[in-house]
């Protein structure tokens, strides 16, 4: 369903030991509407729920919320640790454009081609 970097893996072990996380616990991974592009990238600690697929890897738990399979089959997690950035990361080959903030996206759409929307340059995000 999506692959996970050992870095991704290696981050989300810490993050679960500082939070005295139950062991049931993971990345909880899912798509809302909003953001810059139209849809955008929620992450959390949580619990699984019914119908989520579950990855465990290197001891840790990424969860993909059920109602998002569609828009995240295929995604890469990362964990970036750069001067201006540092969190997980979502690289989706779904995505037709995303924004500049990195957490929202557009969808693509089978035979179409996404034109260029200044909206979408990152001068808009938080």
């Amino acid at each position: 369903m999506i692959d996970v970097t050992p870095k991704a893996a290696e981050e989300l072990k810490a993050l679960l030991t500082s939070k005295d996380a139950p062991a049931s616990s993971g990345l909880r991974l899912g798509v809302e509407r909003g953001g810059c592009a139209g849809l955008a990238y929620s992450m959390r600690i949580a619990e699984p729920e019914e119908g989520d697929e579950i990855i465990d890897l290197s001891g840790t738990r990424f969860i993909v919320a059920h109602d998002s399979f569609d828009f995240l089959r295929g995604c890469t997690v990362d964990f970036t640790d750069e001067l201006s950035d540092r969190g997980f990361k979502i690289f989706n080959p779904n995505a037709a454009r995303s924004c500049g903030c990195g957490t929202s996206f557009e969808p693509s759409e089978e035979g179409k081609k996404p034109e260029y929307d200044p909206a979408l340059d990152g001068t808009a995000c938080k």
